[in-house]
């Protein structure tokens, strides 16, 4: 019987959420375990709350062989989100622990906020507001996005939702992906260019790719001094996928003109300088936590633990 499984949810934004809890109770499970200090977890910490759990709906937190060897009751992962590289799969299979995902359901939550930084850096949004709050009357208005080159690198669910968004400004848009597209590219007029020719021809960059060994630092000193001093990068994915003591060099010495950040390599941030720069816009990796994609997302998760655990009967 479902009340029989237990349920564990370590991911902060999930356990907050009255509604989604009351649905995992009227789903029938009678033993819902949370994430009560409402943070991250250590290490040690999800070990012991894994411990107690047959199915864990889980964010961020890192899956690894360490983790899974001593949680032997674990018998699924659902991913809250869409992001999977947090989660060791040979592991998972080694341990027999199923993986339960649903993709894209936060896609238009991510993609909405990139064109939100976007059209933030490029009209000056920020900068001004910030500036006025202090004082001073800026009046550079910017630029339009409209016409622009943008560079768009991964061509998943969120890439391509942005490039929806981005139909009304009539963008000329290069684009890069490891999976053959060419047919969708067609039909939409993109462009498949290198991530080299991204760098040095886009006005605007923005990321949505996984975090891969291949990709770490994909933006770093070397790709940053190729792009136009007018550039902006936008990166809603993974913080592993810019080198920020590359990026913060490249924003204090005018390499490129802006940047927005939503995810960090460590987080919450720690480098003060960095996240202080008045030409990079900081968010606390709330891409994909609009509150429509926060229950989207939630009830994804829900429903593949209920499929799972009708299978498991």
């Amino acid at each position: 019987m479902i009340s029989d499984f237990t349920i564990g949810v370590t991911t902060v934004a999930f356990s907050k959420d009255q509604e989604l809890v009351s649905n995992l109770n009227k789903a029938g499970f009678k033993k819902v375990l949370i994430n009560i200090p409402q943070r991250r977890f250590t290490k040690d910490e999800l070990i012991e709350f894994l411990s107690q759990c047959d199915i864990a709906i889980v964010g961020l937190d890192k899956i690894t062989e360490e983790i899974l060897s001593q949680v032997p009751k674990l018998k699924a992962i659902s991913k809250y989100g869409v992001g999977l590289d947090n989660i060791d799969f040979e592991a998972c299979k080694r341990h027999d622990v199923e993986i339960l995902h649903t993709e894209g359901v936060n896609k238009r939550s991510v993609s909405e906020l990139a064109l939100g930084c976007i059209l933030n850096l490029s009209r000056n949004i920020y900068v001004t507001s910030n500036d006025l709050k202090n004082g001073k009357w800026n009046k550079s208005g910017g630029t339009q996005i409209s016409g622009k080159t943008f560079g768009i690198i991964g061509v998943g669910h969120i890439g391509k939702d942005l490039i929806k968004l981005l139909k009304a400004f009539e963008c000329k848009i290069l684009v890069n992906d490891i999976i053959d597209q060419s047919d969708y590219y067609k039909v939409n007029n993109l462009i498949e260019s290198s991530k080299e020719d991204i760098f040095k021809k886009s006005d605007i960059i923005t990321i949505h790719t996984p975090l891969t060994n291949d990709l770490k630092y994909l933006i770093n000193k070397e790709t940053l001094s190729l792009m136009k001093a007018e550039a902006i990068v936008i990166n809603t994915a993974r913080g592993g996928l810019i080198n920020q003591e590359d990026l913060k060099w490249a924003l204090k010495n005018n390499i490129i003109a802006g940047a927005a950040m939503d995810a960090y390599e460590i987080e919450p941030p720690e480098d003060k300088e960095l996240i202080s720069l008045p030409n990079l816009i900081t968010t606390p990796h709330i891409g994909g936590n609009s509150k429509e994609a926060v229950n989207a997302m939630g009830l994804a998760a829900i429903n593949n633990v209920i499929q799972f655990c009708q299978k498991e009967k």
